[in-house]
C-alpha cells in the first residue's frame, strides 16, 4: 500500500531471522527487527515526503552551521533543514537566529548566496520586501501604493506574515536548529557518551579552512548508513587498510546512543599481532601491498588528542557528521535532493591557534576525504551502486546483522550496531 500522511500501517507476517524475504506490503516494515529493513524506504516517494516532515521538519536537531561561520552582527549562512530552506545569521546582540529562507509575500528565497553579511535586512530580490535579523518582515516596497492609489490594504499586519523561525542551539562551536518546540535539549538529545566523543575533539575554538558540495547518486539515508557502518571501513577502502589507517583487527569500537540515533566509531593505534594477516588470509581486495606512496608526508600525524585515536566518526540524527581521521578534521552534512540523490556538504576546519606547521598538515591530510579522497573516493559511488542493485527489490530486504540484531555499544568494529541505531530511530520518529 502507498503510505499517506500518518496514519498506520498493517502488521507484517512474522518470519525468523534466517528465512527468506517475503514480499511486504508497501508502506510495512516486512518484521519487528532492526537487522532488516526493507528498500522501499529508498525508492518511496511518499515515504520520502514522509522522512521531511517526521523526521527534518519534525523534533531533530539539525547541523546548519559552525559559530566561526558567523562571528559577526549580520553574519550569515544559507542551509538545508531536509527540503526546508533557511538562513541562519548572527543577530545584534550576539544570538544566532535561523528561519526560513522564503518570502512571505511570493515565495522566493530571501538569501541566494552561501553566506555573506548584511548590516540590518535581508531584502527579497522579486519585490523588495525586506525582513530583519530576526525573520520578521519588516518593510513592503510602495506598501502605500503611488499617489494614494494601489498598496498594500491599511489593515495588513506585518507580523502575521514573516517566514517560520526555528530554535537554535550550539554546542562545541556547532549550530543547530529544530522546528520542533519537543525537541529536548541539544546534549540529552546526542546522549552523554557521544556528547563527550564530541568534546573530544572541538575542544577549542575552530577555523573553517575551506568547503565544498558533493553531489551522489543515491537516497540519503543510504550516505548516513555508510557513514555508520563501521564493518565497511576497511574491506572498502583499500587506503585504509593498506596503509593501516584503520583496520577491524586494529584495536576500536563502536559507541551508540540510547536512542539509537548518535553515534561515535573509532580506531586505536596498537598492533594487530596475531590477526596481522586476516586481510590475506580472506582475500579481502583492500589488503593490497601493491600500492605505495610518492610522498609519505600524508601520512605523518602528530598525536593531537592524549588518546592514540587516529580515526574517529561520529554522528548526530538525521544528517550531521563529525570526522577526525589523523589530523584532517571535517564536519559533513547530508542535505537530501529528492529520491535518488543528495548533497554531502563538506568543511574542514583546523583551530585557531594551529602552528603553521599543523595547519600545513592538515591541508595535506585533506587528500585523504572528498569526491576524490585517497579514502572516500568509494563512498562517492558505492551508495549509488545500491541505488541501482535495489531497483527492481523494493519488497525485498537488505540484512544488517553484523554483532546481533541490537542496537547497543560495542568493543569492536566488525558490527552493524550503529546501523541499526539509525533505524532504531528512524523508526521511532517515522511512526513504523
Amino acid at each position: 500500500m502507498d503510505i499517506r500522511h500518518d496514519e498506520g500501517f498493517p502488521e507484517a507476517p512474522a518470519r525468523t531471522a534466517n528465512q527468506a524475504p517475503s514480499q511486504a506490503p508497501r508502506g510495512a516494515w516486512p518484521e519487528d527487527s532492526l537487522a532488516r529493513v526493507p528498500y522501499w524506504v529508498y525508492q518511496d516517494e511518499a515515504n520520502y515526503e514522509r522522512e521531511m516532515r517526521r523526521l527534518f521538519e519534525g523534533a531533530t536537531w539539525n547541523f546548519v552551521c559552525l559559530e566561526a561561520d558567523i562571528p559577526n552582527r549580520g553574519d550569515y549562512r544559507t542551509n538545508q533543514v531536509g527540503a526546508l530552506p533557511v538562513i541562519v545569521v548572527r543577530g545584534p546582540d550576539g544570538q544566532i537566529n535561523c528561519f526560513e529562507n522564503r518570502c512571505s509575500h511570493r515565495g522566493a528565497l530571501i538569501a541566494f548566496d552561501d553566506g555573506g553579511n548584511v548590516q540590518n535586512n535581508f531584502k527579497c530580490v522579486y519585490h523588495a520586501w525586506s525582513y530583519d535579523l530576526s525573520g520578521n518582515l519588516r518593510g513592503i516596497a510602495f506598501e502605500r501604493g503611488i499617489n494614494g492609489l494601489g498598496g498594500m490594504p491599511r489593515d495588513f499586519c506585518r507580523e502575521n506574515f514573516s517566514p517560520r523561525k526555528l530554535r537554535t542551539t550550539t554546542l562545541c562551536g556547532l549550530v543547530f536548529a529544530t522546528l520542533s518546540p519537543d525537541t529536548p535539549p541539544i546534549e540529552e538529545y546526542i546522549g552523554s557518551e557521544v556528547v563527550d566523543r564530541l568534546k573530544r575533539v572541538l575542544n577549542r575554538p575552530i577555523r573553517v579552512m575551506g568547503r565544498f558540495v558533493q553531489p551522489l547518486p543515491n537516497d540519503w539515508k543510504l550516505y548516513v548508513e555508510n557513514v555508520k557502518d563501521t564493518y565497511h571501513a576497511s574491506i572498502l577502502h583499500t587506503f585504509l587498510a593498506t596503509f593501516r589507517i584503520s583496520r577491524l583487527t586494529q584495536g576500536g569500537g563502536v559507541l551508540v546512543s540510547p536512542d539509537g540515533g548518535n553515534h561515535s566509531s573509532y580506531t586505536i593505534a596498537i598492533p594487530e599481532g596475531a590477526n596481522a594477516g586476516a586481510y590475506k588470509e580472506q582475500q579481502i581486495r583492500s589488503d593490497n601491498d601493491q600500492f605505495g606512496l610518492a610522498d609519505s608526508r600524508v601520512l605523518q600525524s602528530v598525536e593531537e588528542f592524549g588518546d592514540h585515536i587516529q580515526l574517529q566518526i561520529l554522528s548526530v540524527f538525521p544528517g550531521f557528521i563529525l570526522q577526525q581521521i589523523h589530523n584532517c578534521l571535517a564536519v559533513r552534512h547530508v542535505v537530501p535532493r529528492g529520491l535518488g540523490k543528495m548533497d554531502l556538504v563538506w568543511t574542514y576546519f583546523g583551530f585557531e591557534d594551529d602552528s603553521e606547521e599543523m595547519f600545513a598538515r592538515r591541508l595535506r591530510q585533506q587528500n585523504l576525504v572528498g569526491p576524490a579522497g585517497f579514502i572516500s573516493m568509494e563512498d562517492g559511488c558505492v551508495g549509488g551502486f545500491v541505488q541501482r542493485g535495489t531497483a527492481a527489490a523494493a519488497d525485498h530486504v537488505s540484512v544488517i546483522e553484523m554483532g546481533g540484531a541490537e542496537a547497543e555499544s560495542q568493543a569492536t568494529r566488525a558490527t552493524e550496531a550503529s546501523v541499526r541505531g539509525f533505524w532504531k530511530a528512524y523508526r521511532r520518529h517515522m511512526g513504523y
